[in-house]
């Protein structure tokens, strides 16, 4: 880091530019570009620390010049610059006005998509340590220096060690008297903190089939940027992933290789160091501040030529990129929920389009969005019916819950799964069970008076957990004692409603006492390894039966894994969203997909009080075509998505009053909108969100349905103008979460 001390120019040496540096302030009314003077040798992309309104602070540099728009005696010099090598690649700024302009952010928030948040705030640096090298054994040792004597003949045996292991092993003393002696040698050196060190490399390349190469070939030789691989599960999509990687890689190019869940990363980083060895870089939020910092750095430096992780691995600091890879790109995890609300697909098209690169997306279920633009011919539609196999795909087994109850059976299993489940285990194979529910029990209620436990703080029920006995609340993770009694009446009848992941656990091991069974969720995974330890267990057969939410639901591979139980598969399939039809198809295939992928067939058992619903039909038939026909029809008929924009902008604060003049002056000023273009409104109206209040803000929202983009910029700019210190508003383009 270089520090300019004084506080004019004259403290440079030689010839003095002037740098157009962004502050990293996330307000708009600093959102400009501001000069300072620098010596020559800052470079475009460095980190900088910046005198600004009586303080100094970060900023980046993304332009220099020799000459200034204002009188050099004006221009402030920058007080320090951090990075030798440029943080931010040139790529960096064409996709802040691009990411600025769309989002309506200013360009310091868009910068810091580019950079580790902990680098950025100065909490990390690079680790060091210190090593002893033997330099020579020709020193006189007395007699009663028996340690040092030790300790020359071990480092000379082993050439050199890490310093702090040689002082325990034989004294620091003694290892500083062979340094003084010059014996040894102390030298500082950096070491990379490696995320899954110890992980396995596995896979070769394998001989591609000839539907694989044919997919090839078309990614290949098509002009267009974008593809769309629609193949079954288990149809080969990630050997055709690597082998586009390959070629980029061969050509010496860099690649992005994007999941949906942290969970995947580990089996999928696996499968690249099969492959491209060190060359892969994993980025993601589960990582250590130290190991992201470092694997950022591997990919900046050039020495890593692959970058995996979940959403924001797309902001990787790869230059020259000739692949982008979406695997199940219809996830909604691939939408930020945060400032900026971008979708990770937009902004790798962006990628794409500016190194002239390929955009691979590939799912066996594809967004109803994404495969009308593949079946149109605006993106390269690549289709695979088999599995690599040749296997059927697994016989789905709907079990009406209904009249399970009616047999008496208020379990959460019907017969029908506890059947298969038996088979199962005594054929030792291997089971999963799907929830997308965690926790114990999902409400807790009195029975005396219908008093049901609420979070304080949100608009929400909180859920019991039974290892903790506690409550907890799923979206602001505040935790309450567990009631004995009522808080409105005294009654001590609570009552516990809808089963969680804890339960069907707790419920399995009464059912079968001799399964070894394990549960993966939000509330078992912890550490960077968490995810990576409970499936590598599973993996080596030490559980019989995995139990979890969606994180389990794809990608995986587990060739011993025979039968799928899906509990509660309407839970998705009654919410209040144009979407929840093709979530419930998009989950059920998905979770379907992870039994009967190796040598024995699979089953799946579906568990259901709507059997006769049209979205379970197509599901349990894998039949997408007939699906997307449907739903498409459907869509079209009533105006949703992709034939409209549904629009919402959010106003939160814990402040009411300042969240209701909000609202009021939002929709007003939208309203006058409609009243000069009544063509572009299908819906509008203001309202309460579905849940008020989240993690003590209270939530409203101006809801619309437009028939297109042709407003969107107009109501963002009503947004930001009404957006102050004690009121949020935001907009958010065909929400994920309606809620």
């Amino acid at each position: 880091m270089l520090r300019f001390s004084s506080e004019n120019r004259s403290s440079f040496q030689g010839i003095v530019l002037f740098a157009q540096v962004i502050v990293d302030i996330a307000h708009s009314q600093v959102d400009r570009i501001f000069e300072y003077s620098c010596p020559d040798g800052v470079k475009v992309g460095s980190r900088v620390k910046v005198p600004f309104g009586g303080r100094v602070i970060d900023g980046f540099v993304i332009g220099v010049s020799r000459a200034s728009a204002y009188s050099p005696e004006k221009v402030k010099p920058i007080a320090e610059i951090f990075d030798e090598q440029p943080a931010l690649i040139p790529e960096c700024f064409s996709l802040m006005q691009k990411i600025s302009s769309r989002y309506r952010v200013p360009k310091a928030v868009a910068l810091r998509l580019f950079l580790p948040s902990e680098m950025r705030l100065g909490k990390v640096r690079e680790a060091y340590k210190n090593y002893a090298v033997f330099v020579s054994a020709d020193i006189k040792l007395s007699a009663s220096a028996k340690k040092q004597a030790q300790a020359l003949s071990f480092i000379e045996e082993k050439g050199e060690c890490e310093y702090t292991h040689l002082c325990d092993t034989f004294g620091r003393g003694a290892v500083n008297s062979l340094a003084d002696k010059g014996a040894v040698r102390i030298e500082k050196r950096k070491v990379a903190r490696n995320p899954f060190a110890g992980l396995p490399a596995a896979g070769e390349a394998r001989t591609l089939t000839p539907a694989q190469q044919s997919a090839l070939e078309e990614i290949e030789c098509s002009e267009k940027t974008v593809h769309l691989i629609h193949g079954v599960t288990g149809s080969g999509k990630t050997e055709i992933y690597l082998s586009v990687i390959a070629r980029e890689i061969q050509r010496g190019r860099t690649a992005i290789f994007l999941v949906p869940e942290i969970s995947l990363t580990p089996q999928m980083l696996m499968q690249l160091r099969g492959r491209f060895g060190g060359a892969a870089a994993i980025l993601h939020s589960g990582l250590s501040a130290g190991e992201r910092f470092d694997e950022w750095q591997r990919l900046r430096s050039g020495e890593a030529k692959i970058a995996i992780g979940a959403r924001s691995a797309v902001f990787a600091p790869l230059e020259n990129i000739g692949a982008i890879i979406i695997d199940e790109e219809h996830d909604s995890s691939y939408v930020s929920e945060s400032a900026p609300r971008y979708s990770t697909v937009e902004i790798a098209k962006m990628r794409a389009e500016y190194n002239g690169a390929k955009l691979v997306l590939g799912s066996a279920t594809p967004s109803v969005e994404t495969y009308v633009k593949a079946s149109g011919g605006e993106y390269g539609l690549i289709t695979l019916t088999e599995r690599i196999n040749k296997k059927p795909l697994p016989e789905i087994i709907i079990a009406d819950m209904r009249r399970e109850v009616k047999r008496g059976n208020n379990t959460a299993f019907s017969k029908a799964l506890r059947e298969e489940l038996d088979e199962t285990l005594k054929s030792g194979n291997q089971a999963i069970i799907f929830l997308n529910r965690r926790g114990y029990s999902k409400t807790v209620m009195c029975r005396d008076c219908g008093y049901v436990a609420k979070c304080e703080n949100c608009d929400v029920t909180l859920t019991y957990h039974s290892e903790e006995n506690c409550l907890k609340c799923h979206y602001c993770g505040a935790k309450y004692r567990m009631l004995t009694e009522c808080p409105d009446c005294g009654g001590r009848h609570v009552l516990y409603n809808g089963t969680g992941t804890q339960k069907v656990v707790s419920d399995l091991k009464t059912l079968f006492p001799s399964a070894r069974i394990i549960r993966m969720d939000n509330d078992s995974v912890s550490g960077k390894d968490g995810h990576y330890n409970i499936l590598k267990q599973f993996s080596e057969k030490k559980a019989d039966i995995l139990v979890g939410t969606q994180m389990i639901a794809k990608g995986h591979d587990f060739p011993s894994v025979t039968l799928v139980g899906i509990l509660d598969a309407d839970m998705s399939l009654h919410f209040s969203d144009y979407r929840s039809g093709e979530r419930t198809f998009q989950l059920i295939t998905q979770v379907s997909g992870r039994s009967g992928r190796s040598g024995e067939a699979g089953k799946v058992v579906l568990q259901t009080c709507s059997p006769e619903n049209y979205i379970l039909r197509y599901a349990t038939n894998y039949d997408y075509a007939g699906f997307f026909n449907n739903e498409i029809s459907l869509r079209k008929a009533t105006g949703f998505p992709p034939y409209s924009l549904i629009c919402r902008v959010m106003v939160t604060s814990e402040k009411g009053d300042a969240a209701l003049e909000a609202l009021k002056n939002v929709y007003f000023s939208i309203d006058e909108l409609r009243k000069t273009h009544p063509d572009e409104f299908i819906f509008f109206n203001k309202m309460h969100s579905p849940i008020k209040k989240i993690q003590g803000k209270l939530r409203y929202q101006v809801l619309m349905r437009l028939k297109g983009y042709a407003l969107i910029d107009k109501i963002y700019d009503i947004a930001v103008k009404n957006t102050s210190a004690n009121c949020l508003v935001y907009v958010e383009e065909n929400p994920i979460n309606l809620s």
